[in-house]
């Protein structure tokens, strides 16, 4: 398994309808690394977020897509996605402020 940094673990926001609308319970969703577990992602958010507090992390494992070229069948990368909930005392993230 490779070393990775906390600045390494979180890749960017997923900004959907739904991800926006869970942002109201305090959960949001990131791409992270997909070699990063479960207390690797907390640090990060703990660490990248002043003031945050992470209740729990949930975490998905996601396989690439099957894309086609002509007649050359390929896939794309595979992803992880993690669901950061925060507790209730928890500053909010202003990454997604303003959206």
């Amino acid at each position: 398994m490779a070393d990775i940094k906390y600045y390494d673990v979180i890749q960017k926001p997923v900004i959907t309808e739904k991800s926006m609308n869970a942002m109201a319970e305090k959960k949001y969703t990131f791409l992270v690394h997909p070699e990063a577990n479960k207390s690797q992602i907390k640090e990060a958010v703990e660490k990248m977020f002043e003031g945050t507090k992470v209740k729990s992390v949930n975490t998905m494992n996601l396989d690439g897509k099957k894309k086609r070229r002509g007649m050359v069948v390929g896939k794309t990368a595979k992803t992880k996605k993690a669901i950061v909930a925060l507790t209730e005392d928890s500053k909010d993230i202003e990454i997604f402020e303003g959206l």
